[in-house]
Order: structure tokens, then C-alpha cells, then sequence
């Protein structure tokens, strides 16, 4: 007889605030003291709780979406500098907004993951024969003479000396 499942159905909603936070299974398995594979099976025996998982992640995975978006445009946020300036006992704090600059690696991950036709590595090789003609192709024998010969010959129509 299978031993009784330590699943509790307020479980999902932990594990939904914890994914939302960047929880990955291993460390759900670490918070509720169990093995990572039964997070697997909790997954697919319990379909509120697989859900709340997914939910919690898309919550994370959208917010790094955003921070990624403004990396890649640039933003500005609020600082604060601190002086202790010379014979003063407290130091004097100088609020500020400061300009953070887009970041080009950024961008360019935004928009090949987004507009992938436009931005994609495209690496494209053609191959023609003398002229830009049809490459010309022959067959050569299975033996040492013929292959010899039919490399010399391929190397003095290129211009290339032969290995002789």
C-alpha cells in the first residue's frame, strides 16, 4: 500500500508567493522539507497546485521581462548621495535622479528574442565555380592514381601547384 501524500491543499498558495518571489523546485522542495521530486509529483497529482506554480513563476518571469525592457531603454530612478562634509557632525544627504544609460547587450537580447526575423544571426555561404559558374563536379575512381591524378588536375585549372 502507497504511503499517504504529505501534500496540504494551503500548500499552493505558498508556493505560488514563493515563485512569485524567484523560488525555483528545488528550493520549493528545500521550504516544505521535502524531496524535489515530490514537488514533481505534487505537480501532477494536484492540479491547484501545479497551477499556482505557473501562475507565481509567469509573475517572476514578467517582472525580469520588465527589468529587462528598461535595461535596454535606459531609465532614471532615485538616489541619494551622502557628504560628511569637513567639522560637521551629521552628514548632509543629497537626493538626486539619476540617468541610467540603455545597455546595447540588453537591447539586442530584447529584439532577438522579440523581433527574431529582423535580428537573428543570419551567417549565409554561397558556393559557385570559376566565374561564378555551376561548381563541376567528377567522379573519381577508388584508387591512389586516380585520386592523384584528378587532384592535379582540379589544382592546375584553379592555378594552385600541384603537391608534386
Amino acid at each position: 500500500m502507497a504511503r499517504p501524500s504529505s501534500y496540504k491543499k494551503e500548500y499552493a498558495k505558498q508556493a505560488e508567493k514563493l515563485c512569485a518571489l524567484g523560488a525555483t523546485d528545488q528550493e520549493l522542495a528545500d521550504f516544505f522539507e521535502v524531496d524535489v521530486r515530490t514537488i514533481y509529483r505534487w505537480k501532477h497529482d494536484h492540479d491547484g497546485f501545479c497551477q499556482a506554480l505557473k501562475s507565481g513563476k509567469d509573475i517572476c518571469d514578467e517582472r525580469v521581462e520588465r527589468s529587462l525592457y528598461q535595461k535596454a531603454i535606459g531609465y532614471e530612478q532615485e538616489e541619494v548621495k551622502i557628504f560628511m562634509p569637513a567639522g560637521s557632525e551629521n552628514p548632509v544627504y543629497a537626493p538626486y535622479r539619476a540617468k541610467v544609460a540603455p545597455d546595447t547587450t540588453a537591447a539586442i537580447f530584447w529584439l532577438k528574442n522579440r523581433r527574431s526575423q529582423e535580428w537573428r544571426d543570419v551567417s549565409r555561404q554561397e558556393h559557385s565555380g570559376p566565374d561564378g559558374g555551376a561548381i563541376q563536379m567528377e567522379q573519381v575512381k577508388n584508387d591512389a592514381a586516380a585520386f592523384a591524378s584528378a587532384v592535379a588536375g582540379l589544382a592546375s585549372r584553379s592555378g594552385t601547384p600541384s603537391a608534386d
